[in-house]
């Protein structure tokens, strides 16, 4: 007995209003008096304040404008840096024959394994040792020399999956391991390439951890480490304003997902498969 499409339809929406919950909830505190914020349950607010905006814009030390410029600066170089760094080494594993290639994938692939914390103390000494330390340098190089493994195999298998004939055919036209990259690999790939933006973007929109350790300067602080600020030592926060800047600071998240879905749906889709 198949299933009626109105009860697939009907348990898509209920599973879509419970992932959409949490948001739901974020904006509705973010407009809620900061007070009644966890003593009003609901989503509809008992009582409205709209100045939670203005007033969080330049609650801090510095407008909310610098964080989130800060944070799309590093964001737009940070996936620069993965796509063409990856893209690059993607390409060699997956297109190119050279000796030690299988070795060198499957000891790139290892990498995955290890746990982000052990790297912490070596990283840490290097970019202090190179004088990084309270700079973006240390968020951003590592972006330009391939090191995250995911997205390079991520790109192997979407390249795997293109009829070589297509590198035959440019070699006999005359076009180096480059230009066949530049020429034909890297326009088909487009999928994949949209999907290391994406994530690329939410993660490191996200990220909290890597900021706080780098950076001391609060106008080189980022989004993350600036709703942070909202919270005093003592635990007391300005709810409703740290839930207004949260808020803000979702929309270009959200608005870079829905920009670019139909590629990250076609990439996923895609790759790995013949």
């Amino acid at each position: 007995m198949t299933t009626r499409p109105w009860a697939r339809h009907v348990v898509l929406c209920l599973v879509g209003a419970l992932m959409m919950y949490p948001l739901l909830w974020l904006l509705s505190s973010s407009v809620k008096p900061g007070a009644t914020v966890f003593t009003q349950p609901g989503l509809w607010p008992e009582s409205w304040d709209l100045t939670n905006y203005p007033a969080g814009w330049v609650a801090l030390e510095h407008p909310f404008s610098l964080y989130l410029a800060n944070s799309l600066v590093i964001v737009v170089l940070s996936i620069v840096g993965n796509l063409i760094s990856c893209s690059l080494a993607a390409y060699g594993f997956a297109r190119l024959r050279f000796t030690g290639r299988r070795l060198f994938f499957t000891l790139m692939l290892g990498t995955m394994m290890l746990p982000g914390h052990v790297l912490l103390v070596p990283q840490y000494v290097v970019f202090a040792k190179l004088g990084w330390l309270n700079t973006y340098y240390p968020l951003l190089v590592p972006n330009f020399l391939a090191t995250n493994a995911f997205y390079i195999f991520l790109m192997v298998q979407f390249m795997r999956a293109l009829p070589t004939e297509l590198d035959d055919a440019a070699r006999i036209d005359g076009c180096g391991p480059f230009r066949t990259f530049w020429k034909i690999i890297m326009p088909l790939s487009l999928p994949a390439f949209a999907t290391t933006a994406i994530f690329t973007f939410i993660s490191v929109w996200n990220e909290f951890f890597g900021p706080l350790l780098y950076l001391t300067d609060s106008e080189l602080y980022t989004v993350p480490l600036a709703l942070r600020q909202f919270v005093d030592s003592e635990g007391q926060s300005a709810w409703g304003q740290m839930f207004a800047m949260s808020f803000v600071s979702l929309a270009p998240v959200i608005g870079f997902f829905i920009a670019g879905q139909k590629y990250l749906v076609k990439g996923i889709a895609t790759t790995g498969l013949k």
